[in-house]
């Protein structure tokens, strides 16, 4: 059975990271652009990072480019941008595709995993998130509008 922890992706500084270095933990999965109507939403998400990090939970940032080129920076620039204008700390990775052939394999199982509204797979906008449980396995898909404020009650019952 596959899991969340079975995938690898490059970090931000260009390094290979396997998510098995989460495992056990509870996953917050989320596609991230820089110049999108949703971006505020950084802040929502550091806080759940920060609340419940020390708890089991680890947050990870999959910047996209491929909804209105709203993430046009290099990885430099990105983290650049998250660090000084969201004081992000959570995990993130290099820009790839959620959608499409180029997908990532990671984005290809959580979407195969959890369909989005009326059975469609693909990932609609930046901002969509998956919480994947301390088991590996996807127990929810929040679509874009979603505050991450929101999902702290299901990131508390997933941590038990």
């Amino acid at each position: 059975m596959t899991t969340a922890y079975d995938f690898t992706a490059t970090n931000i500084d260009g390094q290979p990271s396997s998510l098995d270095e989460h495992r056990g933990k509870v996953l917050l999965i989320v596609n991230v652009a820089s110049q999108c109507g949703f971006t505020p939403q950084y802040t929502g998400l550091e806080r759940l990072w920060r609340d419940y990090g020390n708890r089991g939970f680890a947050l990870l940032g999959f910047p996209c480019d491929q909804f209105g080129h709203q993430e046009p920076g290099d990885e430099a620039e990105i983290k650049s941008f998250c660090s000084l204008n969201y004081d992000v700390t959570f995990p993130l990775y290099s820009k790839i595709d959620v959608n499409g052939d180029a997908a990532h394999p990671l984005w290809k199982w959580l979407k195969d995993e959890k369909g989005g509204l009326l059975g469609i797979d693909a990932i609609k906008w930046n901002f969509t998130k998956f919480l994947v449980g301390r088991d590996g396995r996807v127990l929810k898909r929040y679509a874009p509008t979603e505050k991450p404020e929101t999902i702290a009650k299901d990131i508390e019952a997933a941590l038990g």
